[in-house]
């Protein structure tokens, strides 16, 4: 289990040939894990980035507090590039871990030449435009 975490069940009792439920009862009920499929998330975050994005939102946050305009005055936007395709299966990417165990990640690696660029303006008040 340990050299490779995204075997299956059934594949784990061929090798170490027991059966299907006995290899089930193992891993659930004995060594006390659970299948749970990777987290998306657009890109993985190095320790300084997600420094660099708290500084930003705690200085924000003040400006917040010490102007109580401040956030009528904000237009914020949003544009995300699409890409058309063929992602991994929820069941392709899951694996086996123990409780105290964090979720595992992964980036999106493939894209294909298909894309489509989605923009999103709004202020208090909502969508300015589209």
């Amino acid at each position: 289990m340990h050299e490779d975490r995204r075997r299956t069940i059934k594949g784990i009792a061929t090798i170490v040939n027991v059966s299907y439920g006995t290899e089930q009862t193992i891993l659930t009920c004995d060594l006390n894990m659970h299948r749970v499929a990777a987290e998306f998330v657009p890109r993985l975050l190095t320790p300084e980035l997600k420094g660099h994005r708290v500084a930003i939102c705690q200085e924000l946050r003040q400006r917040a507090v010490d102007d109580q305009s401040f956030m009528s005055r904000v237009t914020n936007g949003d544009e995300s590039l699409v890409y058309g395709y063929d992602p991994e299966t929820k069941q392709q990417s899951s694996q086996w871990k123990s409780r105290g165990s964090p979720r595992p990640k992964k980036a999106r690696q493939s894209r294909s030449a298909t894309k489509s660029m989605l923009i999103v303006l709004f202020d208090i008040r909502g969508i300015v435009h589209h």
